[in-house]
């Protein structure tokens, strides 16, 4: 195993970026959950739909992409 090189530092952005994402990522479940019910009483396409946009959208409806880019760089946009 090689020792890390002299100028790396640990970046705590990294990890409070990561705890950001598991915290956004529980607020969008419960949301979720609490739209279940009625989103039961639809149609199987329609909640098929929703269950989708629900699962892929929050990428970017939250702010999934700037979290990520701010833990990486210290900065929020490009």
């Amino acid at each position: 195993m090689t020792p890390p090189p002299e100028h790396f530092q640990p970046n705590w952005r990294r990890t409070a970026g990561a705890f950001l994402i598991l915290a956004l990522i529980l607020v969008w479940a419960s949301l979720v959950v609490q739209l279940a019910g009625p989103v039961g009483r639809l149609p199987a396409l329609v909640q098929a739909v929703f269950y989708i946009v629900a699962g892929i959208g929050w990428i970017w409806i939250l702010p999934m992409r700037r979290i990520l880019l701010w833990s990486e760089t210290g900065r929020w946009r490009r």
